[in-house]
Protein backbone atom coordinates (compact mmCIF):
# COMPACT_ATOMS: atom_id res chain seq x y z
CA UNK A 1 0.00 0.00 0.00
CA UNK A 2 1.93 3.25 -0.72
CA UNK A 3 1.68 5.98 1.44
CA UNK A 4 2.36 9.94 0.91
CA UNK A 5 5.10 11.92 3.01
CA UNK A 6 4.89 15.51 3.70
CA UNK A 7 6.44 17.73 6.36
CA UNK A 8 4.65 16.48 8.92
CA UNK A 9 2.73 13.42 8.23
CA UNK A 10 2.35 9.78 6.18
CA UNK A 11 -1.10 8.54 5.38
CA UNK A 12 -2.24 6.04 3.43
CA UNK A 13 -4.32 6.84 0.14
CA UNK A 14 -6.37 3.96 0.51
CA UNK A 15 -7.12 4.35 4.20
CA UNK A 16 -10.72 3.41 4.97
CA UNK A 17 -12.38 3.87 8.76
CA UNK A 18 -13.82 0.34 9.92
CA UNK A 19 -15.61 -1.18 12.43
CA UNK A 20 -18.86 -2.89 13.40
CA UNK A 21 -22.36 -1.60 13.81
CA UNK A 22 -24.55 -2.39 16.80
CA UNK A 23 -26.12 -5.61 14.78
CA UNK A 24 -22.77 -6.89 13.69
CA UNK A 25 -22.75 -5.85 10.40
CA UNK A 26 -19.41 -4.43 9.27
CA UNK A 27 -19.26 -0.83 8.77
CA UNK A 28 -16.75 0.91 6.53
CA UNK A 29 -16.63 4.64 5.69
CA UNK A 30 -14.66 5.78 2.84
CA UNK A 31 -12.22 8.70 3.68
CA UNK A 32 -11.94 11.77 1.52
CA UNK A 33 -8.72 13.02 -0.11
CA UNK A 34 -6.72 14.51 2.85
CA UNK A 35 -4.13 16.86 2.44
CA UNK A 36 -1.30 14.56 4.22
CA UNK A 37 -1.99 12.03 1.00
CA UNK A 38 -0.63 14.74 -1.17
CA UNK A 39 2.56 15.49 -2.07
CA UNK A 40 3.72 18.95 -0.85
CA UNK A 41 2.13 20.77 -4.25
CA UNK A 42 -0.79 18.59 -3.98
CA UNK A 43 -0.80 17.26 -7.27
CA UNK A 44 0.42 13.74 -6.63
CA UNK A 45 -0.57 10.88 -3.79
CA UNK A 46 3.31 10.66 -4.21
CA UNK A 47 5.76 12.23 -6.28
CA UNK A 48 6.05 11.03 -9.42
CA UNK A 49 3.75 8.11 -8.20
CA UNK A 50 0.61 9.06 -9.94
CA UNK A 51 -2.13 11.93 -10.07
CA UNK A 52 -5.44 11.63 -8.78
CA UNK A 53 -7.38 9.84 -10.21
CA UNK A 54 -10.15 10.56 -13.06
CA UNK A 55 -13.61 9.58 -12.62
CA UNK A 56 -16.52 9.44 -15.32
CA UNK A 57 -20.46 9.58 -14.75
CA UNK A 58 -22.87 9.05 -17.24
CA UNK A 59 -26.13 11.10 -17.09
CA UNK A 60 -29.33 10.23 -18.35
CA UNK A 61 -32.75 11.89 -18.70
CA UNK A 62 -35.46 10.01 -20.73
CA UNK A 63 -37.62 11.50 -23.57
CA UNK A 64 -35.74 14.55 -25.15
CA UNK A 65 -35.63 17.79 -24.44
CA UNK A 66 -37.60 21.06 -26.54
CA UNK A 67 -34.69 22.04 -28.74
CA UNK A 68 -36.12 26.04 -28.78
CA UNK A 69 -35.55 26.29 -24.87
CA UNK A 70 -32.80 24.07 -24.75
CA UNK A 71 -30.11 24.46 -27.80
CA UNK A 72 -27.96 27.83 -27.66
CA UNK A 73 -28.41 30.23 -30.52
CA UNK A 74 -24.49 31.36 -30.59
CA UNK A 75 -21.58 29.04 -30.92
CA UNK A 76 -18.33 29.75 -29.36
CA UNK A 77 -17.57 31.63 -25.61
CA UNK A 78 -20.16 34.09 -25.85
CA UNK A 79 -23.29 31.81 -25.97
CA UNK A 80 -26.31 32.71 -23.94
CA UNK A 81 -27.48 30.38 -21.94
CA UNK A 82 -31.02 29.08 -22.64
CA UNK A 83 -33.77 29.02 -20.57
CA UNK A 84 -33.37 25.19 -19.93
CA UNK A 85 -29.57 25.55 -19.31
CA UNK A 86 -30.04 28.84 -17.28
CA UNK A 87 -29.71 26.72 -13.80
CA UNK A 88 -25.72 26.09 -14.90
CA UNK A 89 -25.13 29.71 -14.84
CA UNK A 90 -22.75 29.58 -11.84
CA UNK A 91 -20.78 26.34 -13.65
CA UNK A 92 -20.60 27.82 -17.07
CA UNK A 93 -16.80 27.36 -16.99
CA UNK A 94 -17.05 23.76 -16.14
CA UNK A 95 -19.33 23.05 -19.01
CA UNK A 96 -18.91 22.35 -22.53
CA UNK A 97 -22.58 22.10 -24.47
CA UNK A 98 -22.16 19.89 -27.51
CA UNK A 99 -25.36 19.73 -30.57
CA UNK A 100 -25.85 18.40 -33.44
CA UNK A 101 -24.93 14.63 -32.73
CA UNK A 102 -26.11 12.20 -34.73
CA UNK A 103 -27.33 8.42 -33.23
CA UNK A 104 -27.38 6.56 -36.57
CA UNK A 105 -27.61 2.92 -34.75
CA UNK A 106 -31.38 4.08 -33.69
CA UNK A 107 -32.40 4.16 -37.64
CA UNK A 108 -31.19 0.73 -37.83
CA UNK A 109 -34.19 -1.56 -38.82
CA UNK A 110 -35.13 -4.41 -36.25
CA UNK A 111 -37.40 -4.60 -32.70
CA UNK A 112 -39.16 -2.14 -30.79
CA UNK A 113 -40.49 1.49 -31.17
CA UNK A 114 -38.51 4.69 -31.33
CA UNK A 115 -37.71 4.97 -27.52
CA UNK A 116 -36.32 0.70 -27.41
CA UNK A 117 -33.89 1.32 -30.77
CA UNK A 118 -33.07 5.14 -29.47
CA UNK A 119 -32.29 4.00 -25.88
CA UNK A 120 -29.92 0.99 -26.87
CA UNK A 121 -27.90 2.89 -29.41
CA UNK A 122 -27.81 6.13 -27.50
CA UNK A 123 -25.97 3.86 -24.22
CA UNK A 124 -23.91 1.62 -26.42
CA UNK A 125 -24.14 2.38 -30.03
CA UNK A 126 -26.03 -0.86 -30.84
CA UNK A 127 -29.17 -1.84 -31.85
CA UNK A 128 -31.99 -2.95 -29.51
CA UNK A 129 -32.26 -7.02 -29.48
CA UNK A 130 -35.93 -7.42 -28.23
CA UNK A 131 -34.69 -7.73 -25.02
CA UNK A 132 -31.68 -5.56 -24.43
CA UNK A 133 -29.09 -3.34 -25.21
CA UNK A 134 -26.52 -5.44 -28.18
CA UNK A 135 -23.58 -4.24 -26.29
CA UNK A 136 -21.88 -2.97 -23.32
CA UNK A 137 -22.92 0.72 -22.67
CA UNK A 138 -20.08 3.53 -22.78
CA UNK A 139 -20.00 3.59 -18.74
CA UNK A 140 -18.85 -0.18 -18.60
CA UNK A 141 -16.52 0.45 -21.42
CA UNK A 142 -14.81 3.25 -20.06
CA UNK A 143 -15.26 1.18 -16.28
CA UNK A 144 -12.85 -1.61 -18.14
CA UNK A 145 -9.97 0.71 -18.59
CA UNK A 146 -10.08 2.90 -15.26
CA UNK A 147 -11.65 1.22 -12.68
CA UNK A 148 -8.67 -0.07 -11.27
CA UNK A 149 -8.84 -1.45 -7.66
CA UNK A 150 -11.54 0.38 -6.43
CA UNK A 151 -14.03 -1.26 -4.23
CA UNK A 152 -16.90 -0.90 -6.87
CA UNK A 153 -15.91 -1.51 -10.49
CA UNK A 154 -18.93 1.21 -11.36
CA UNK A 155 -21.98 2.25 -9.39
CA UNK A 156 -25.32 2.22 -11.00
CA UNK A 157 -27.97 5.25 -9.80
CA UNK A 158 -31.44 5.84 -10.41
CA UNK A 159 -34.02 8.44 -8.75
CA UNK A 160 -37.38 7.68 -10.39
CA UNK A 161 -39.03 4.13 -9.41
CA UNK A 162 -41.65 3.79 -11.82
CA UNK A 163 -42.11 0.53 -13.29
CA UNK A 164 -43.29 1.02 -16.69
CA UNK A 165 -41.67 -0.59 -19.44
CA UNK A 166 -39.22 -3.46 -20.41
CA UNK A 167 -35.45 -3.63 -19.74
CA UNK A 168 -34.31 -1.28 -21.99
CA UNK A 169 -36.59 1.50 -20.69
CA UNK A 170 -35.76 0.69 -17.11
CA UNK A 171 -32.12 0.35 -17.75
CA UNK A 172 -28.77 2.43 -18.75
CA UNK A 173 -25.57 0.53 -18.08
CA UNK A 174 -25.15 -2.71 -19.68
CA UNK A 175 -22.47 -5.24 -19.20
CA UNK A 176 -22.82 -7.01 -22.98
CA UNK A 177 -25.88 -8.27 -24.95
CA UNK A 178 -28.96 -8.27 -22.96
CA UNK A 179 -27.17 -8.21 -20.20
CA UNK A 180 -28.41 -5.13 -17.92
CA UNK A 181 -26.72 -3.79 -14.91
CA UNK A 182 -30.08 -2.08 -13.02
CA UNK A 183 -29.76 0.99 -10.57
CA UNK A 184 -30.28 1.05 -7.44
CA UNK A 185 -33.11 3.73 -6.96
CA UNK A 186 -33.09 3.44 -2.95
CA UNK A 187 -31.11 5.62 -1.61
CA UNK A 188 -31.38 3.34 2.11
CA UNK A 189 -29.71 0.27 0.03
CA UNK A 190 -27.33 2.48 -1.84
CA UNK A 191 -26.21 3.89 1.15
CA UNK A 192 -25.94 0.11 3.01
CA UNK A 193 -24.11 -0.87 0.04
CA UNK A 194 -21.76 2.18 0.33
CA UNK A 195 -21.19 2.11 4.23
CA UNK A 196 -21.35 -1.92 4.49
CA UNK A 197 -24.46 -1.99 6.76
CA UNK A 198 -25.79 -5.48 5.20
CA UNK A 199 -28.96 -5.40 6.97
CA UNK A 200 -31.93 -3.21 5.49
CA UNK A 201 -33.23 -1.89 8.62
CA UNK A 202 -30.46 0.19 9.53
CA UNK A 203 -32.75 3.50 9.91
CA UNK A 204 -34.86 2.32 12.79
CA UNK A 205 -31.50 1.50 14.60
CA UNK A 206 -31.55 4.60 17.76
CA UNK A 207 -27.29 4.66 16.50
CA UNK A 208 -25.78 5.51 13.45
CA UNK A 209 -23.72 3.85 11.49
CA UNK A 210 -20.70 6.30 12.22
CA UNK A 211 -20.83 5.44 16.11
CA UNK A 212 -19.42 1.95 15.07
CA UNK A 213 -16.04 3.84 13.48
CA UNK A 214 -15.57 6.33 15.94
CA UNK A 215 -12.69 4.49 17.71
CA UNK A 216 -11.04 4.11 14.43
CA UNK A 217 -11.97 7.78 13.66
CA UNK A 218 -10.47 8.93 16.95
CA UNK A 219 -7.22 7.54 16.40
CA UNK A 220 -6.85 8.65 12.48
CA UNK A 221 -7.20 11.91 13.59
CA UNK A 222 -4.41 11.78 16.74
CA UNK A 223 -1.66 11.19 13.50
CA UNK A 224 -3.20 14.52 11.10
CA UNK A 225 -2.94 17.64 11.19
CA UNK A 226 -5.44 20.57 11.95
CA UNK A 227 -6.59 20.84 7.89
CA UNK A 228 -7.16 17.38 7.99
CA UNK A 229 -9.02 17.03 11.29
CA UNK A 230 -11.04 19.43 9.90
CA UNK A 231 -11.93 18.22 6.84
CA UNK A 232 -12.71 14.17 8.51
CA UNK A 233 -14.94 15.96 10.88
CA UNK A 234 -16.79 17.65 7.90
CA UNK A 235 -17.10 14.42 5.73
CA UNK A 236 -18.39 12.46 8.71
CA UNK A 237 -20.73 15.02 9.41
CA UNK A 238 -22.05 14.54 5.95
CA UNK A 239 -22.36 11.06 5.89
CA UNK A 240 -24.71 11.68 9.48
CA UNK A 241 -26.37 14.48 7.45
CA UNK A 242 -27.25 11.82 4.68
CA UNK A 243 -28.25 9.22 6.95
CA UNK A 244 -30.48 11.58 8.48
CA UNK A 245 -32.04 12.59 5.82
CA UNK A 246 -32.56 9.00 4.55
CA UNK A 247 -34.04 8.14 7.79
CA UNK A 248 -36.86 10.51 7.72
CA UNK A 249 -38.10 9.40 4.24
CA UNK A 250 -41.72 8.21 4.45
CA UNK A 251 -42.24 4.64 4.59
CA UNK A 252 -42.93 4.40 0.89
CA UNK A 253 -39.86 5.56 -0.22
CA UNK A 254 -38.04 2.32 0.90
CA UNK A 255 -39.05 0.48 -1.25
CA UNK A 256 -40.40 0.29 -4.82
CA UNK A 257 -44.00 0.20 -5.36
CA UNK A 258 -46.23 0.05 -8.32
CA UNK A 259 -47.06 4.30 -9.38
CA UNK A 260 -49.70 5.82 -8.12
CA UNK A 261 -52.92 6.04 -10.76
CA UNK A 262 -50.10 6.10 -13.91
CA UNK A 263 -47.17 7.99 -12.86
CA UNK A 264 -44.80 8.58 -10.01
CA UNK A 265 -45.93 11.15 -7.39
CA UNK A 266 -43.17 10.90 -5.30
CA UNK A 267 -41.13 13.67 -4.81
CA UNK A 268 -38.01 12.97 -6.34
CA UNK A 269 -35.61 16.18 -6.05
CA UNK A 270 -35.46 14.89 -2.56
CA UNK A 271 -34.60 11.70 -3.59
CA UNK A 272 -32.12 13.28 -6.81
CA UNK A 273 -30.17 15.48 -4.11
CA UNK A 274 -29.89 12.14 -1.72
CA UNK A 275 -29.08 9.94 -4.40
CA UNK A 276 -26.10 12.85 -5.80
CA UNK A 277 -24.58 13.27 -2.71
CA UNK A 278 -24.25 9.40 -2.09
CA UNK A 279 -22.31 9.98 -5.49
CA UNK A 280 -19.96 12.32 -4.26
CA UNK A 281 -19.17 10.31 -1.16
CA UNK A 282 -18.68 7.17 -3.40
CA UNK A 283 -16.18 9.13 -5.63
CA UNK A 284 -14.46 11.00 -3.27
CA UNK A 285 -13.58 8.17 -0.96
CA UNK A 286 -12.49 5.76 -4.09
CA UNK A 287 -14.47 3.33 -3.36
CA UNK A 288 -15.51 3.47 -7.70
CA UNK A 289 -14.45 6.18 -10.99
CA UNK A 290 -17.62 5.15 -12.61
CA UNK A 291 -20.88 5.51 -12.24
CA UNK A 292 -24.31 6.07 -14.45
CA UNK A 293 -27.43 7.93 -13.35
CA UNK A 294 -30.41 7.93 -14.39
CA UNK A 295 -32.69 10.98 -13.16
CA UNK A 296 -35.73 9.65 -15.38
CA UNK A 297 -36.62 6.70 -17.46
CA UNK A 298 -36.75 6.29 -21.32
CA UNK A 299 -39.98 6.81 -22.20
CA UNK A 300 -40.45 8.30 -18.54
CA UNK A 301 -44.53 8.81 -17.51
CA UNK A 302 -43.56 10.58 -14.13
CA UNK A 303 -45.72 12.91 -12.97
CA UNK A 304 -43.95 16.71 -12.03
CA UNK A 305 -45.97 17.35 -8.95
CA UNK A 306 -43.21 19.80 -7.49
CA UNK A 307 -43.86 22.17 -10.62
CA UNK A 308 -47.63 21.76 -10.21
CA UNK A 309 -47.49 19.23 -13.42
CA UNK A 310 -49.59 16.55 -13.01
CA UNK A 311 -52.70 16.30 -15.31
CA UNK A 312 -50.01 14.44 -17.79
CA UNK A 313 -46.99 12.42 -17.56
CA UNK A 314 -43.28 12.98 -19.08
CA UNK A 315 -44.10 11.55 -22.14
CA UNK A 316 -47.33 12.79 -22.75
CA UNK A 317 -45.82 15.81 -22.23
CA UNK A 318 -43.45 15.04 -24.84
CA UNK A 319 -46.23 14.88 -27.76
CA UNK A 320 -48.81 16.98 -29.20
CA UNK A 321 -51.59 14.15 -29.10
CA UNK A 322 -53.99 15.43 -27.16
CA UNK A 323 -53.05 14.04 -23.43
CA UNK A 324 -51.20 16.90 -22.45
CA UNK A 325 -51.74 20.58 -23.41
CA UNK A 326 -50.52 21.27 -27.12
CA UNK A 327 -48.80 24.12 -28.76
CA UNK A 328 -47.06 26.65 -26.61
CA UNK A 329 -48.31 25.73 -22.86
CA UNK A 330 -47.24 21.80 -23.71
CA UNK A 331 -43.97 23.51 -25.07
CA UNK A 332 -43.49 25.86 -22.31
CA UNK A 333 -44.20 22.86 -19.70
CA UNK A 334 -41.44 20.76 -21.21
CA UNK A 335 -39.75 23.61 -20.71
CA UNK A 336 -39.74 23.51 -17.10
CA UNK A 337 -39.36 19.80 -16.95
CA UNK A 338 -36.33 20.05 -18.77
CA UNK A 339 -35.17 22.70 -16.60
CA UNK A 340 -35.47 20.50 -13.93
CA UNK A 341 -33.95 17.85 -15.12
CA UNK A 342 -30.22 20.66 -15.70
CA UNK A 343 -31.09 21.93 -11.76
CA UNK A 344 -30.56 18.20 -10.53
CA UNK A 345 -27.26 17.69 -12.75
CA UNK A 346 -26.39 21.24 -11.19
CA UNK A 347 -26.95 20.29 -7.93
CA UNK A 348 -24.01 17.40 -8.36
CA UNK A 349 -21.56 19.39 -10.41
CA UNK A 350 -21.69 21.57 -7.39
CA UNK A 351 -21.26 18.95 -5.02
CA UNK A 352 -18.07 18.15 -6.95
CA UNK A 353 -16.67 21.19 -7.23
CA UNK A 354 -17.44 21.98 -3.24
CA UNK A 355 -15.45 18.70 -2.51
CA UNK A 356 -11.13 19.76 -2.35
CA UNK A 357 -9.11 17.21 -3.74
CA UNK A 358 -5.20 17.98 -3.64
CA UNK A 359 -5.02 21.45 -5.32
CA UNK A 360 -8.15 21.57 -6.52
CA UNK A 361 -11.49 20.22 -6.25
CA UNK A 362 -13.03 16.79 -7.36
CA UNK A 363 -14.78 18.52 -10.23
CA UNK A 364 -11.02 18.91 -11.68
CA UNK A 365 -11.05 15.55 -11.82
CA UNK A 366 -14.03 14.14 -12.96
CA UNK A 367 -15.76 14.14 -16.48
CA UNK A 368 -19.79 14.03 -16.46
CA UNK A 369 -21.60 13.28 -20.32
CA UNK A 370 -25.20 14.33 -20.18
CA UNK A 371 -27.35 12.51 -22.23
CA UNK A 372 -31.09 11.70 -23.61
CA UNK A 373 -32.92 9.57 -25.92
CA UNK A 374 -33.79 11.96 -28.56
CA UNK A 375 -32.76 15.23 -29.46
CA UNK A 376 -36.33 16.88 -29.88
CA UNK A 377 -38.88 15.04 -27.99
CA UNK A 378 -42.40 15.33 -30.02
CA UNK A 379 -40.36 14.02 -33.21
CA UNK A 380 -38.41 11.06 -31.54
CA UNK A 381 -35.42 12.97 -33.46
CA UNK A 382 -32.42 10.60 -33.51
CA UNK A 383 -29.94 13.40 -35.22
CA UNK A 384 -29.11 16.69 -33.72
CA UNK A 385 -28.63 15.20 -29.73
CA UNK A 386 -27.85 17.29 -27.51
CA UNK A 387 -25.02 16.73 -24.93
CA UNK A 388 -23.71 18.63 -22.25
CA UNK A 389 -19.64 17.52 -20.81
CA UNK A 390 -18.92 18.77 -17.23
CA UNK A 391 -15.61 18.65 -15.52
CA UNK A 392 -12.00 19.33 -16.32
CA UNK A 393 -10.91 15.52 -15.97
CA UNK A 394 -8.43 15.58 -19.82
CA UNK A 395 -8.50 19.32 -20.27
CA UNK A 396 -11.95 19.72 -21.48
CA UNK A 397 -12.31 22.84 -23.46
CA UNK A 398 -15.06 24.13 -20.86
CA UNK A 399 -17.37 27.50 -21.12
CA UNK A 400 -18.38 26.94 -24.92
CA UNK A 401 -21.19 25.78 -27.16
CA UNK A 402 -20.08 24.12 -30.36
CA UNK A 403 -22.09 22.50 -33.20
CA UNK A 404 -20.78 19.03 -34.61
CA UNK A 405 -21.26 16.29 -37.31
CA UNK A 406 -20.33 13.41 -35.75
CA UNK A 407 -22.01 10.94 -33.69
CA UNK A 408 -22.63 10.06 -30.04
CA UNK A 409 -20.37 7.14 -30.61
CA UNK A 410 -17.50 9.79 -31.68
CA UNK A 411 -18.08 11.68 -28.16
CA UNK A 412 -17.52 8.83 -26.27
CA UNK A 413 -14.59 7.70 -27.91
CA UNK A 414 -13.03 11.09 -27.57
CA UNK A 415 -14.17 11.16 -23.97
CA UNK A 416 -12.58 7.73 -23.40
CA UNK A 417 -9.20 8.53 -25.15
CA UNK A 418 -8.81 12.05 -24.26
CA UNK A 419 -9.46 12.30 -19.97
CA UNK A 420 -9.23 8.66 -19.14
CA UNK A 421 -6.36 7.29 -21.88
CA UNK A 422 -7.99 4.52 -22.30
CA UNK A 423 -6.59 3.95 -26.20
CA UNK A 424 -9.78 2.78 -27.09
CA UNK A 425 -9.60 2.16 -31.14
CA UNK A 426 -13.63 1.82 -31.93
CA UNK A 427 -16.55 2.24 -30.24
CA UNK A 428 -19.54 0.95 -32.16
CA UNK A 429 -21.09 4.34 -34.31
CA UNK A 430 -18.22 5.99 -33.86
CA UNK A 431 -16.00 6.93 -36.77
CA UNK A 432 -13.38 8.99 -35.17
CA UNK A 433 -13.06 11.13 -32.16
CA UNK A 434 -15.15 13.88 -31.84
CA UNK A 435 -12.84 17.15 -31.83
CA UNK A 436 -12.76 20.32 -30.10
CA UNK A 437 -13.46 18.72 -26.85
CA UNK A 438 -10.32 19.01 -25.16
CA UNK A 439 -7.10 20.60 -24.87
Amino acid sequence: MAHVHTKERAVSRRLLLRGMSAMSAPVTVGLPPLAAMFNSQGTAYAAGVAKPPSRFVLWFNGNGVVERYWIPTETGRDFTLTPCLAPLANFREDIHVVTGLDNPAARLPGPGNDHHRSMSALMTGTSFTGRGAGGPSADQVIAARIAGDTRFRSLQIGVSQESFGESIQRNMSWAGNDRALPPEMLPHKLFDRLFGARDAGWVARKRSVLDAVQADAATLKQSLGKEDRLRVDEHLASVRDVERAIASLPPSYRKVEEPQFDGDMKDWPRIAKLQSDLLVHALASGQTRVASYMLTKCQGLTRFPWLGYTAARHHDYTHQDGKAPGGADGQRIMRDICRWHVEEFAYLIGRLKATPEGDGNLLDHTNIVFVHEHAEANDHKNNGLSVIVAGHAGGLATGRHTRHTGTIGDLYLAVANQAFGAELKSFPSANRELTGLFG
